[in-house]
C-alpha cells in the first residue's frame, strides 16, 4: 500500500477533474502518510514556480488550505512543502508570502487524536512561527538572508552602518525563531519532523554565516559610528555572543541524528565565525562608548587643572568653559560691616590682604620698608607666641598681644581695627583708604622708637590752646 488514505485520493481526483495540476501536486505532497513529502512532487512544484503562466497565489492558497487540516501529519507536511518552496523555488513565491498580511495561524493548533499528535503539535506551532518570521524578514529587508551572497564581498559585509543596524535585529529575530524549534535527538522519530529539521539546519548555516558577516562589518565600523549607533551596535554584539552557544547546541543535535560531520561546520575554524574574540574586545568597545557618552559632561571642570587641585574650586556649571580658570572661593567684601561679614579663614585673609598691600604702598618707599610690611602681615597669623609682631608702616605700634588678638577677631567676624571702649592704650583705627605715607605731612614713625606710646596718648588727649599772639608781641 502506498499509505495514502481515501481522503487523499479523493482530493487528488477532484483537482485532476478541475485541471489544476499544481493543486493536485500539493495534495500529493501533503498526504496522511507519516513520511516527508516525496521528492518528485516537490520538484514539480519548484518547477511550477519558475513558470510564468503558473498562478503563485493559487498555489500558496492551496498550501494554506491544507495547513488547516485537523491531522498533524497533513499540517506538518504542508509547512515542510512551503518551506521547501521558499528556499528552492522562484523568488516570486516568497515575495507573495511576504506581501500577505497573515500566513499560518497555527499558534493554537493541537491534534488530540493521539499521544503522538500532542507531541508533534508543539513543533508545528514553533515551525509555523519561524516560517512567518522568515516571510516577515523578507518584507522588511526586500531580500532573503539565506539567498544573499556571503563572504568578504557579501551583502552584509558591505552594507552601510544605517542599514546594517536596521537589518541585524531582523536577522537576529529570524535566528531566534529558528532556534526556538528546540528539538532533541530522541524527538526526531518520524520522517516528517526529520524533513523539517533538515531544512532548518540548512537555513541556520546560511543565516549564521550572514550573521557573522554583519558582526564583522559592525566591528570594523564601530569606531566611526555616532554615540547612538555605537550603543545599538554594542547591544547587537552582546546578543551575538549569547547566540553562539545556542547555535552550537543545535549543531550537536544535527550530528547526533546522523547528519554527515562534513556538512556540520565548526563555528570557530571553518570560516563561518572567525577566531573567538579576546576578552578585552568587549572592554574596548564599552570604553569607547563611555568616552562618547562622557563628551557631553566634559565641561564640568574635571578636565581642568583647577578641578583637580581642590574640590572646593570645582566648577559644576555646564556653561563654564573648561579651559578657563575660575576662582570660586568666597570673595572678601571690604565694604561690608563686621556683623554682616562671614567668618573667613585666616590664611585666606592674609593672602588677600597681602595681595592688596602693594596698592596702598608709596612708590617712594625703600625696599626694606616694603619687606618689613610684608613680613608684618605674614607673621601676624603664623608667628609663635614668643615672637614680637611687627606693625604696619605709617601706623602706631600696638601692644604685643594686639596683632594676635586682631587675627583671632578677624576669624570670628569682629572688627580688628575698632578701638575698645575705656582703653587709653587701644590701637588707633587703621584706614586702608587713607593717604599714603608719601602724601602725608607726618613723618613715618618706626616701630622701635619710644614715642609710639606718647603719640597714641596725644591722639586721645586734647592739646592745650596755643598762647595768644598779643602776649608774644608784648
Amino acid at each position: 500500500m502506498s499509505g495514502q488514505t481515501l481522503t487523499d485520493r479523493i482530493a487528488a481526483a477532484q483537482y485532476s477533474v478541475t485541471g489544476s495540476a499544481v493543486a493536485r501536486a500539493v495534495c500529493k505532497a501533503t498526504t496522511h502518510e507519516v513520511m516527508g513529502p516525496k521528492k518528485k512532487h516537490l520538484d514539480y512544484l519548484i518547477q511550477a514556480t519558475n513558470e510564468t503562466n503558473v498562478n503563485i497565489p493559487q498555489m500558496a492558497d492551496t498550501l494554506f488550505e491544507r495547513a488547516t487540516n485537523s491531522s498533524w501529519v497533513v499540517v506538518f507536511k504542508a509547512l515542510v512543502t512551503t518551506h521547501h518552496l521558499m528556499v528552492h523555488g522562484n523568488e516570486r513565491f516568497i515575495q507573495y508570502l511576504a506581501s500577505r498580511n497573515t500566513l499560518f495561524n497555527l499558534s493554537n493548533f493541537l491534534d488530540k487524536s493521539g499521544s503522538h499528535g500532542y507531541d508533534m503539535s508543539t513543533f508545528i506551532r514553533r515551525y509555523s512561527r519561524y516560517l512567518n518570521e522568515k516571510a516577515f524578514s523578507y518584507r522588511q529587508m526586500a531580500f532573503d538572508f539565506a539567498r544573499v551572497k556571503k563572504g568578504a564581498e557579501g551583502v552584509m559585509r558591505t552594507m552601510v552602518p544605517e542599514k546594517l543596524l536596521k537589518g541585524m535585529p531582523i536577522l537576529q529575530g529570524q535566528i531566534d525563531a529558528l532556534l526556538e524549534f528546540d528539538v532533541h535527538p530522541n524527538e526526531l522519530t518520524n520522517g516528517v519532523i526529520n524533513a523539517a529539521f533538515l531544512l532548518l539546519f540548512k537555513d541556520l548555516i546560511k543565516l549564521f554565516a550572514c550573521y557573522n558577516d554583519g558582526i564583522i562589518n559592525l566591528l570594523e565600523k564601530f569606531f566611526e559610528m555616532k554615540k547612538g549607533q555605537c550603543k545599538d551596535a554594542l547591544e547587537i554584539y552582546k546578543r551575538f555572543l549569547t547566540r553562539m552557544t545556542r547555535v552550537s547546541e543545535f549543531m550537536k543535535v544535527a550530528e547526533q541524528v546522523g547528519i554527515d560531520k562534513g556538512d556540520i561546520p565548526d563555528l570557530t575554524q571553518d570560516g563561518i565565525v572567525d577566531e573567538p574574540a579576546p576578552s578585552s574586545l568587549m572592554e574596548t568597545l564599552e570604553q569607547h562608548l563611555n568616552t562618547l557618552e562622557g563628551k557631553k559632561g566634559s565641561s564640568d571642570g574635571s578636565g581642568s587643572p583647577l578641578g583637580k587641585s581642590s574640590p572646593a574650586t570645582t566648577v559644576t556649571s555646564p556653561n563654564t568653559t573648561p579651559s578657563k580658570t575660575v576662582d570660586t572661593s568666597p570673595p572678601i567684601d571690604l565694604f561690608a560691616t563686621a556683623s554682616a561679614a562671614s567668618p573667613i579663614c585666616s590664611a585666606k585673609l592674609s593672602n588677600d590682604l597681602l595681595d592688596l598691600q602693594p596698592d596702598f604702598t608709596s612708590t617712594g618707599q625703600s625696599a626694606s620698608a616694603a619687606t618689613a610690611a610684608t613680613t608684618a602681615w605674614g607673621d601676624a597669623f603664623a608667628a609663635s607666641p614668643g615672637e614680637a609682631p611687627a606693625t604696619l608702616e605709617g601706623a602706631a605700634a600696638p601692644p604685643p598681644p594686639t596683632p594676635v588678638a586682631a587675627a583671632l577677631d578677624a576669624c570670628s567676624g569682629n572688627d580688628p581695627f575698632a578701638p575698645s571702649e575705656g582703653s587709653a592704650e587701644a590701637a588707633p583705627e587703621l584706614d586702608l583708604f587713607a593717604l599714603k605715607p608719601a602724601e602725608s605731612s607726618t613723618p613715618v614713625v618706626t616701630p622701635t622708637t619710644s614715642t609710639t606710646t606718647a603719640s597714641a596718648a596725644l591722639a586721645t588727649t586734647p592739646s592745650p590752646p596755643p598762647p595768644a599772639p598779643a602776649a608774644a608781641v608784648a
